[in-house]
């Protein structure tokens, strides 16, 4: 099934399908510079409640993403 970034829980992993079409491209690029690129694995770390931001590990390397971005990012859950 195919969810939103922000939608995931802590522990859950998925595949990144790409952005949709309202995520301004000046963020678009800055998080494939930080290795969201389609087709990477990525992992829910942290998910705090009263929307803080969520934290998501990607090419072995830790961000935390607000829902003003991380719900632009179109992802794939997987089992890894």
């Amino acid at each position: 099934m195919n969810r939103s970034l922000w939608s995931l829980k802590a522990g859950e992993h998925c595949e990144i399908l790409g952005f949709d079409d309202s995520l301004a491209e000046k963020y678009r690029i800055r998080l494939m510079e930080f290795g969201f690129h389609p087709g990477e694995a990525v992992t829910c770390v942290q998910s705090l409640a009263f929307g803080a931001p969520k934290v998501f590990r990607v090419s072995n390397t830790v961000f935390a993403l607000d829902d003003e971005v991380a719900s632009h990012v179109r992802v794939r859950v997987t089992d890894l």
